[in-house]
């Protein structure tokens, strides 16, 4: 019975990933726009910045669809099918649960951040579009 719960999920999974993905091109955000002296220092921000996820994970999608709205350039970086970025994840936070959020500090300390409505709130804290 264990098995064919897994082989339902699995191919669930299989079916619904395409899916996700798509509906995530089709409804893509247009991004903030900022004077080109902000954005070279949002981009300068985000390179302390580092999102380990799954392509199909609709927490993932979530928080990438947040960081297309924002025009985040956060080094995206897959734990589930690159068993390096996967080691890291699970080291540095001491799980794999994604999505999670790699945080280093000005004074080189890391945090991870895990739980997409944390790292979305995050984000728009630290990189709120300025008023219109």
């Amino acid at each position: 019975m264990k098995t064919v719960i897994r082989a339902f999920f699995r191919t669930l999974r299989i079916v619904l990933g395409p899916v996700m993905l798509l509906k995530e091109r089709l409804t893509h955000p247009t991004g903030v726009k900022r004077a080109p002296e902000a954005q070279a220092s949002v981009n300068q921000q985000c390179q302390s910045l580092a999102l380990y996820q799954f392509s199909t994970c609709p927490f993932c999608i979530k928080v990438r669809q947040e960081m297309r709205r924002l025009s985040l350039p956060i080094e995206k970086r897959d734990a589930q099918h690159n068993a390096a970025n996967r080691e890291q994840l699970q080291q540095g936070s001491g799980a794999t649960q994604v999505p999670c959020l790699q945080i280093t500090e000005p004074n080189g300390q890391t945090r991870w951040l895990q739980d997409s409505a944390a790292i979305v709130a995050y984000l728009r804290e630290r990189f709120a579009a300025p008023a219109a």
